[in-house]
């Protein structure tokens, strides 16, 4: 899938900017944790040995906390978040990424060699190995919910291609981690309670677990991994189209018959000779008042025997304060 979309969306450009190669490092990851998960199926199916209890523990947590985290990393990605633009995107994911090495390399380092004891471990210590992984698979489901309906609230701006396939990339990013935290539940339950109360405890666990691993590995490869290499294709494919042109916007009548012919004010010959008229007009009347300016505007003196003053309400009687305003006592 990762040479195939090298081959399809980048072999025909001249050159690699920076976006596409952040884009395709991010998918490697995510490839890489869902090959990581199909892998470590085989250690669940060899019995429990020295050997293979320390891959257990390790890979686990850790294939499944780099799957989530590119996830996540994507739900912020599409979300606007500065720090996950560009290459900000695989650098958030290999820092969360980062944080469950540390858990289950401490968990390790701890059990054989400070204590130096062998590698056994409780169901239940198991499931609690996974605390960071069930975060990251919680947040990033809460994320991929925010921007499915953030995408459907704001699709009445523009419903163009590009909306379209921002919007189906975060259906298809909400339906992979729903399915993966069912998964999740199922599996925990069964491990730490279900196959104890049916009585299948310990011949289950094994096969519970490898059941969990092949399930999530194909729900996040074809949920996730297969379609945003589709969809990173087709974003290729559309950001080559010709752009909006937004010219019939300023001139809505120019394809229509008839109003594309319809002149401006400048353009319009009545319309200039009404205005030369009445401004040759305005220029008469300016040069007869300035000739003349006793006819122009005669002013006479006020008679200060009359009040021009407007009447105001009184505000002394404060029970009926416009009585002698209404002439009325």
């Amino acid at each position: 899938m990762l040479l195939w979309a090298l081959c399809s969306c980048v072999s025909s450009r001249h050159r690699l900017s920076t976006t596409i190669g952040s884009r395709i490092f991010s998918m490697s990851l995510f490839l890489l944790a869902t090959a990581g998960i199909f892998a470590i199926t085989f250690s669940f199916i060899i019995r429990l040995s020295p050997q293979t209890c320390p891959t257990r523990i390790f890979l686990f947590g850790v294939m499944f906390a780099l799957a989530f985290s590119c996830l996540l990393a994507r739900c912020l990605a599409m979300l606007g978040f500065t720090a996950a633009q560009g290459w900000g995107e695989p650098g958030v994911a290999l820092g969360l990424f980062a944080v469950q090495v540390i858990i289950s390399t401490e968990w390790l380092i701890i059990v054989l060699v400070r204590d130096k004891k062998p590698c056994e471990y409780s169901q239940e210590e198991f499931a609690m190995l996974q605390i960071f992984v069930l975060c990251l698979l919680l947040i990033s489901l809460i994320l991929s919910l925010h921007t499915l309906c953030r995408s459907f609230t704001y699709s009445y701006n523009y419903t163009g291609p590009t909306n379209q396939l921002w919007r189906a990339q975060a259906l298809m990013l909400c339906l992979t981690l729903l399915l993966s935290a069912c998964i999740w539940v199922v599996w925990i339950a069964m491990l730490t309670r279900g196959n104890l109360e049916v009585g299948r405890r310990p011949v289950w666990d094994d096969p519970v677990l490898c059941i969990a691993l092949v399930a999530n590995g194909w729900v996040l490869l074809v949920g996730h991994g297969l379609s945003q290499v589709a969809f990173f294709c087709r974003g290729e494919a559309t950001a080559q189209e010709v752009p909006i042109s937004f010219a019939s916007w300023t001139s809505p009548g120019a394809d229509i018959p008839g109003l594309g012919s319809q002149k401006e004010g400048k353009e319009n010959g009545s319309f200039e000779s009404d205005g030369e008229n009445r401004r040759a007009q305005k220029r008469n009347k300016l040069n007869e008042n300035t000739a003349y300016p006793e006819h122009h505007c005669v002013f006479q003196e006020i008679d200060p025997n009359k009040d021009y003053t407007i009447p105001r309400p009184k505000t002394t009687n404060y029970n009926q304060p416009y009585d002698e305003y209404y002439g009325q006592e």
